[in-house]
């Protein structure tokens, strides 16, 4: 049987359905919005096997990238438009939210969607384990690490942005400084010799985009006031992004 085909029948199962027709359609988006709404379990031996394998083979068709072979900014900062679920790194962000366990849409688009997928669902067990010991949401600014499972990075640092409806407020400002500040601590705190940010909170939460790199840009460099044994990545995915953090880090 076809591993694509295996995983969909596993997951159909779990939720008493029957599996659809796969003969002419993408399997792996069908296997991709079947996982992306799974709740947090354990899943067999076979399952996992199979969807590492699964995973691996997606990666190796998107590429691998290693940071190493990227063009510095200067001696601590790199910025990289491009797929963060495909670079070889110590750590990559993830803009969570307060469940800390992924998004549950079928495919939708956002990285906290896109990491989950491509981990793997042992990443949302682990993610659940550690909110079901905690008791209580994710707060805003703050942090938490986790293996990366099948993505080429080592670990997965998950954080909790600010939800804007208007005009940010002082107290999201500080949140979104806080994020990236808790991100770069428990980074340092794991070994990571390097660390890869997303564009936290400027996507469906309404960060407007240019404040919330300011912010980014300046709490990092704040940081490598006292910390300068860490390289930071700013990964973005939109010329916009791109262009603005260029105005800001030619600076």
């Amino acid at each position: 049987m076809d591993k694509l085909d295996y995983l969909i029948g596993c997951l159909c199962d779990e939720r008493h359905i029957i599996p659809p027709n796969t003969e002419n359609t993408d399997k792996f988006e069908i296997y991709r919005s079947l996982v992306n709404m799974r709740e947090p379990g354990e899943a067999s031996e076979n399952y996992l096997s199979t969807e590492d394998a699964v995973l691996r083979e997606q990666l190796q068709k998107k590429g691998i990238v290693d940071i190493t072979q990227l063009p510095r900014i200067n001696k601590n900062i790199i910025l990289w438009k491009g797929d963060i679920t495909t670079l070889k790194c110590d750590a990559i962000v993830n803009a969570a939210n307060s469940g800390l366990t992924g998004c549950y849409v079928p495919g939708h688009s956002c990285i906290d969607n896109c990491i989950h997928t491509f981990a793997g669902t042992r990443l949302r067990l682990c993610c659940d384990r550690l909110m079901k010991m905690q008791g209580y949401p994710e707060p805003a600014g703050t942090a938490k690490i986790t293996p990366a499972f099948n993505l080429p990075c080592k670990y997965v640092i998950h954080t909790v942005g600010p939800q804007v409806q208007d005009a940010p407020t002082d107290i999201q400002r500080r949140e979104l400084a806080g994020c990236y500040r808790s991100c770069l601590e428990i980074a340092e705190e794991s070994g990571c010799r390097d660390i890869t940010f997303c564009c936290i909170s400027t996507g469906v939460f309404g960060f407007p985009k240019y404040e919330a790199a300011q912010i980014a840009v300046n709490t990092v460099e704040k940081f490598f006031q006292t910390h300068q044994n860490i390289t930071v990545v700013f990964c973005v995915f939109s010329d916009e992004d791109l262009n603005i953090y260029k105005e800001l880090l030619a600076r």
